[in-house]
C-alpha cells in the first residue's frame, strides 16, 4: 500500500531544495555550480549510505522489460539508500543521469520531505513486508503517486536549480526569449520557434515525436547539468522556458 503524504505546493518543495543546496554550500564552503555534486551532498552532507543491489530480487518484484520498475528504496531508520544495480554508473556509464536523479529522489526528496512521516513500526512503513523492510520503495510505475511526485520534483529542483537554469539559458540564448516547438499551422506569437525538422537538432526528422525533438533541443543543458535529456526537457517546460505549443493565454493576449 502506498504511503499517504500531505499536500506540498511546488513552491514549498522548491524552497526546501534551495535550502538543502544552501546548507551544503555553507557547510562545505563551496559555490553551487552545475553539475550539482549530488553524491557528495547525499553521502557527506546528509550522511546517508548508498548501496547497489538487484532491487527486484531483493523485494520480490518480478522484473519485466529491460528497464527496472523498482529504481531504489529508502531505509530511514538505517540512513541507507539502495539503488538498482542496473543504474550503477561505473558498470553502465550511459545510465549516470538516471542514477543521479534516483539518488536525488531518494536522498533529497524522500529524506527531506518524508522521513518524519514514517515510524519504526515496520508493519506501517513497509510496502513489501519482511524483517528488514524499507520505508519507501520507489517504482517507476507509481511515479504519479503523490509521495513519488513530490520526491521527483524535489530531485529536479536540486539537480536543476531555478537560478542556475535561467543563467544557463541566458548564456546560451542572449535574447532570453522562450522557445516553442514550431506550430503545425503558422500563427503569430512572440516566441522563438524550434523547427520540427531542423537538421541542426539531432533526431528532429519526420518520424520523431514532439518529446524527442524537445529532448534533442534540451540535450546541451542536460549535458551541462549531468541529467537525462528527458529530465531537462521536463524542467525547462516547468520553468516556462520551453513550450510544445504556444500557451493559450498568450494567444488570447495577443488577440485582444
Amino acid at each position: 500500500m502506498m504511503k499517504i503524504v500531505p499536500y506540498l505546493s511546488e513552491e514549498q518543495i522548491e524552497r526546501d531544495a534551495a535550502d538543502l543546496l544552501a546548507g551544503y554550500a555553507n557547510a562545505r564552503r563551496v559555490a553551487i555550480v552545475p553539475p550539482i555534486p549530488i553524491e557528495d551532498i547525499v553521502e557527506k552532507h546528509l550522511k546517508l549510505g548508498i548501496e547497489f543491489d538487484n532491487t527486484h530480487r531483493l523485494f520480490g518484484v518480478p522484473r519485466t522489460g529491460r528497464d527496472p520498475d523498482v529504481l531504489g528504496a529508502m531505509f530511514f531508520d538505517e540512513r541507507r539508500i539502495v539503488i538498482d544495480e542496473s543504474l550503477d554508473p561505473e558498470e553502465t556509464p550511459p545510465k549516470e543521469g538516471r542514477f543521479r536523479f534516483t539518488l536525488a529522489h531518494e536522498g533529497g526528496g524522500h529524506w527531506r520531505l518524508h522521513r518524519h512521516l514514517f515510524t519504526k513500526d515496520s508493519a506501517q512503513a513497509t510496502l513489501f513486508g519482511g524483517p528488514a523492510a524499507p520505508s519507501v520503495v520507489c517504482r517507476s510505475s507509481q511515479a504519479k503517486e503523490r509521495v513519488e511526485w513530490q520526491a521527483d520534483f524535489h530531485a529536479s529542483c536540486v539537480l536543476m536549480p531555478r537560478k542556475l537554469i535561467f543563467a544557463a539559458w541566458d548564456e546560451r540564448f542572449p535574447d532570453r526569449k522562450q522557445r516553442v516547438l514550431q506550430p503545425s499551422t503558422p500563427i503569430d506569437h512572440s516566441f522563438v520557434e524550434i523547427a520540427r525538422f531542423d537538421q541542426g537538432v539531432v533526431g528532429s526528422d519526420r518520424t520523431a515525436t514532439d518529446d524527442q525533438v524537445l529532448e534533442c533541443f534540451a540535450k546541451p543543458f542536460a549535458e551541462k547539468f549531468f541529467v537525462s535529456p528527458i529530465a531537462m526537457r521536463i524542467r525547462l517546460e516547468k520553468l516556462g522556458l520551453l513550450h510544445r505549443a504556444v500557451p493559450l493565454q498568450r494567444l488570447l493576449a495577443d488577440g485582444s
